[in-house]
Order: C-alpha cells, then structure tokens, then sequence
C-alpha cells in the first residue's frame, strides 16, 4: 500500500512540476532574451536617429513589462514548490542547492527595479541615459538564468559536497557546486534557446502582419519589426547547434544512461548505428521503424566509428530512464526542428547580405510566422530530454526522485487549480497584449501605469 501511495505522490508532484515549470521557462525565455531585443531597438533609434526603431524599443518596453509581471506570478509558484513538493531534496541538500536561487533572487529584483526605472524614464530621462537604464535588465536577466540553470545543472553532475557515512553532507564547496561539470554546456545552452525563443516569437508576429498586409512588407516599421528580433535569433542558432552537439558528447560521457536511452543505445559496442524517430522495445531492445543509419552514432559522440558508446546493459534496470522512446522523439524534435531554424537563419542573413533587407517572399514569411511556435517547442522537448533522462534520479547517482517527493495530500487538487489559475493569467495576458496591438495598429501609444504621458521624443534628442 505504501509503494502505491507513494508512486502516487511521486506521480503528481511530477505532474505539478511538469506543467509549472513548463509553462514558466517560455516566460523565462521572454525575460531573457526581449530585453536584448527592445534595447537593440533603442540603441538604432538612439545611434541612428530612427523613429521607427524608437518606437519599436518604446512599445516593446511596455510587453517587456507584461510578460515579466506574468513571470513574476508563475516564478514564484515554483520557489514555492520547490520546497512544497520536494521536502527531502533540499532538508539533504539545501545548503548546496539554496545558493544559486538566492543568487537569482537578487538578479529578480535588480531586474524588476530597471524595468520600472526604463519605463518610467522614456520621456524623463536623457537618450543616453534612458538607454543604459536597460542594460541591467539584460544583464540581469542572464546572470538569474545561469544561477538557475547552474542549479539544474549540479543535479545533472552533482560536485562539491562529499558525503559521511551516514550519507550526510559534509565539506560543501558553494563555487564547485555552481561551476559543476554540466554548467559550462547547460548554461549556454539556456542562454541560446532564450534567444532563439524570444527572437523568432516576436519575429512572428511582424511576419504574420506581413502576411495579411501585403502593403506592410514596403513598411519599414514592420520590416525593421521582423528584422531586429530575428537577427538576433538567427546569431544565436548556429551557436546553439554548436553547444548542443557539444553538450550530446558530454552526456555520453557523463550521464551515460541518459544518454543511451535517447539514442536507443541497448548495447555497449562500437560501430553504433544512429536512429530516426523509431518505436523502441524496452523487453528486447529492439527498434521498429524510423531510420537506421550505420555508424552514424559513435561518429558524433567521438568522430569516429570506432568510438565505444556505453549502452543500457550496464545499467541497472532500476536505474534506466523512463520511456526510452519519449526521449528519443524528443530529442530528434528538437533538432530536426534547430537544423530546420538553421536553414531558415541562412535564408535570412544571405538576404541581409544582398540586399540590406529580410526576405520578402510568402515562403520565408510563412516559415518566420511559425518559427516562433517551432522554437517553443523545441525548448520543450530539450527540457523533456533533460529531466526525464536524469530519472529515476533527482540528484545524479545520488537521490533517488521518490525520496526527496513529498507524502502530503492534496497534490493532485493543488495541480487542478494551478491550471485554472494559470489559464486565467494567460488568458487576460493575451487579452492586454492584443488590445495593446490593436490600439498600436491604430497608431495610438499604450500607456503604462505611472508612466510617462507624452509623445516620445525625437530619437536624438538629449537632455
């Protein structure tokens, strides 16, 4: 009766944890990487003296502030979490893992109070200065990420503690926990897919205007709309793809479990073929339909065919990830999806190139307008990749996720109404941000409470 109870609760905090994080780390994405966005605006607006891009930077600022107070509410459901579901993770290992959520907390606040000082400052403050009262809110939002991600990443590799007898922490080393092995490849990698994330969604939305306003694609406003948020995306891309197959050769390494079940690896050999999509067996280790190519595996974890990848025979099968096949899906997802964003970035710059200019063809538009979406979704599923292959660990080889989850009751209640919560924010989120475009369609500025009430000054103008 107790293992059934407790799978239960293992079931529904996992669930709980899922959706929350889930939906928050989009929100965290917007955070990272539309700051870098609006202030790029500001900085040709200001440098340029562009109306057009000033007036991007101006209402950008304004969803900027919308999406961080949505963030605001979903960040702070999971600290409370964390605690809430997860009791044993941190009364074992809180002096370790608190650090980096404390050093976040502070990134929050700094972030919060620039945000406000940067719309507060549109009509107040001189150019210069009004521009570099956003570079905090950028810088900040990095550096919360990476403590974060620097934290995901210790339960990836867990370093700097060792353990007594009696299984109790003992010798912590706060800054070798930070800068655990994964954190170099995990924190990039983050810091990518942010912008990635950010910069194609908002590049959707002018491909979209784009696409049902012909005449909008001899509009500067827009083609400057499109253009900023993608080029950063599109530098970002092939930097992503580069950190990513380097974090793939870590993980065979260092997480080799994880490893073979996303790439339905059932033997350790060389010479291993790599899969396309596929079902695999997880009784005979054998995989029906998809694509097999010889070899193809070992030459991308160690350039060679040679190369020896450790497979799931050398795992217990109590220790072997959930669901082999959930993992594989996803991870094909989510490359098949950054080498198709790739491509689409090398449309865009050879036109950049050539013509000063993003592409205007129906196709390019089409696949920007979904670019967004597909971004999302490969964020996603490198998130599946990432916490469901650490299972059935919450910490690497070193707790178990079914002793650190709570036995409280209610769980699954508290999930319902997270959800109804969390479809109500979104959904007055939505609504604010389409009146807020309607209104820009009209050519009428959005204002912000307390904030300034003037027209905005000429992009030049210093005080």
């Amino acid at each position: 009766m107790h293992a059934i109870l407790a799978a239960t609760d293992l079931t529904a905090a996992r669930s709980q944890m899922a959706f929350t994080l889930g939906t928050h780390i989009i929100l965290s994405c917007l955070g990272v990487g539309f700051p870098l966005i609006m202030l790029v605006a500001n900085w040709i607006g200001w440098k340029r003296d562009d109306a057009d891009a000033m007036k991007l930077a101006r209402r950008w600022s304004k969803v900027v502030a919308v999406t961080f107070a949505v963030g605001v509410v979903t960040g702070t459901v999971l600290s409370f979490e964390f605690g809430i579901l997860w009791p044993g993770l941190f009364d074992r290992f809180g002096e370790i893992i608190g650090l980096p959520f404390a050093v976040e907390g502070i990134f929050f606040f700094i972030e919060a109070i620039f945000i406000a000082i940067y719309l507060y400052g549109w009509d107040r403050l001189s150019t210069r200065a009004h521009f570099w009262t956003g570079v905090p809110i950028v810088l900040a939002g990095i550096g919360g990420a990476v403590s974060v991600v620097s934290a995901n990443a210790w339960m990836n590799q867990p370093a700097g503690f060792d353990l007594d007898a009696a299984g109790n922490v003992i010798n912590v080393d706060p800054l070798a926990a930070i800068f655990n092995d994964a954190t170099p490849y995990e924190a990039p990698h983050m810091l990518f897919a942010a912008y990635m994330v950010a910069g194609f969604l908002v590049a959707s939305v002018y491909a979209v205007g784009m696409i049902r306003n012909p005449s909008a694609r001899r509009d500067r406003y827009h083609r400057l709309g499109l253009t900023i948020p993608f080029a950063i995306a599109a530098i970002a891309t092939p930097l992503q793809l580069f950190v990513g197959d380097t974090a793939a050769r870590a993980i065979a390494t260092d997480q080799p479990s994880k490893y073979a079940s996303m790439e339905y690896v059932t033997t350790t050999s060389t010479h291993v073929p790599e899969y396309l999509l596929g079902i695999y067996d997880t009784k005979t280790g054998d995989v029906s339909g998809g694509i097999r190519i010889p070899d193809l595996n070992s030459l991308l974890a160690g350039f060679s065919p040679d190369t020896k990848v450790i497979g799931l025979d050398t795992v217990p099968v109590d220790e072997r990830p959930p669901s082999p096949t959930l993992l594989h899906w996803c991870f094909d997802i989510m490359v098949g999806i950054g080498t198709a964003l790739f491509f689409l970035a090398l449309w865009f710059g050879w036109a950049m190139w050539r013509r000063r200019r993003p592409p205007e063809h129906k196709l390019f538009l089409w696949a920007a307008a979904g670019a967004g979406v597909g971004a999302i979704a490969a964020l996603e599923c490198g998130w599946i990749v990432t916490e469901v292959g650490r299972q059935p660990w919450i910490v690497y080889q070193v707790m178990r996720t079914e002793d650190a989850v709570t036995h409280a009751s209610g769980i699954g209640i508290a999930l319902g109404i997270t959800v109804v919560v969390y479809a109500l924010l979104f959904t007055a989120a939505i609504l604010v941000l389409r009146s807020m475009a309607r209104r820009w369609r009209d050519d009428e500025d959005v204002e912000v409470p307390y904030g300034p009430t003037d027209d905005p000054p000429a992009a030049g103008a210093t005080a």
